[in-house]
């Protein structure tokens, strides 16, 4: 895919659903190439607005910048054209920066900019770390709202004013207050993308405030459903997204939030229910035990087509 300017790559990010997909690991948490490859091509077939590769259901947080580059190279060169890779950047600012250069080598249309490690930060300081990633590269730069980098509407519209290539606010807090002040600000000058786990829970409510698309990790094991909910949001239909929450995705959470991390660790079940299994989630996260593995396969069963 020819790369793409920082507003094309916004553009075509809010025009449908973005997937999420996991990093496939051996059994022995090495990083297996070949099948992650295969999974892309597989997902690349249902054509989402965009692929966050290496993200958090692709525990970013557990892979090295070595394996980040190669995760998205891997990425670039199997999805389709007309789908743009976006890689993830994170940690201290120096890292970030390398990784945003990194992504750019692998011929990533867009960055993610995930939240600094560990520590809690000023609104000045979330600044200064955005503007020197957005200035270390050429690509569109969307920023992640959640956990210690929670950005306030001052900040964001700074940053839209200073950095040309930030393009993107995606949010993982779910204040709506906050997310109803970030847009009213700026209006369109971002495209602003759904990132709560599980994203479906909010989709309904945050498109009233112009949060057009949101990343579903449900799509890496359920596509059409998550495809045909999405539009179901899309078209206002609340009975069919209702109804499609009550037979999927509240008890889908309902397993979630019985451990720490199974945000991930679900997702990979999900993987193994439908047959394309992409290996254990890599520590400090666990997996799912038998007793909610099965559960969670039966009720793929029951009320979703792969």
């Amino acid at each position: 895919m020819p790369q793409l300017s920082p507003d094309e790559t916004a553009r075509k990010m809010g025009t449908g659903l973005l997937s999420f997909p996991v990093t496939h690991f051996r059994d022995d948490f090495s990083f297996d190439e070949a099948a992650y490859r295969d999974n892309i091509a597989w997902l690349g077939e249902f054509s989402p607005a965009g692929l966050f590769a290496a993200g958090g259901t692709g525990e970013f947080f557990s892979l090295t910048s070595d394996e980040v580059e190669r995760v998205v190279a891997a990425a670039v060169q199997e999805t389709p054209d007309g789908i743009p890779v976006i890689a993830p950047a994170g940690y201290g600012t120096a890292t970030a920066v390398d990784l945003a250069r990194r992504a750019e080598r692998a011929g990533a249309h867009g960055i993610l900019l995930l939240p600094p490690y560990l520590t809690e930060a000023s609104q000045e300081g979330l600044a200064a770390h955005v503007k020197a990633v957005c200035a270390s590269t050429g690509l569109g730069v969307t920023i992640y709202s959640r956990a210690n980098a929670v950005y306030d509407e001052t900040t964001v519209a700074e940053l839209a004013d200073s950095c040309p290539n930030l393009v993107g606010f995606k949010d993982g807090v779910g204040d709506l207050e906050l997310m109803t002040r970030i847009y009213a600000r700026l209006g369109d000058r971002l495209t602003y993308i759904g990132g709560l786990p599980t994203a479906e829970m909010f989709a309904l409510p945050y498109l009233e405030m112009g949060v057009s698309t949101y990343s579903s990790a449900i799509f890496n094991f359920a596509p059409r459903f998550a495809l045909d909910f999405y539009d179901a949001v899309r078209a206002h239909d609340s009975a069919e997204v209702y109804r499609r929450l009550n037979d999927f995705v509240l008890p889908l959470c309902a397993i979630r939030r019985r451990r720490e991390g199974y945000a991930v660790s679900i997702i990979k079940a999900g993987m193994r229910a439908i047959g394309r299994p992409a290996g254990p989630v890599r520590t400090p996260l666990t997996d799912l035990d038998a007793t909610e593995t099965a559960e969670l396969a039966d009720l793929i069963k029951k009320t979703v087509r792969p």
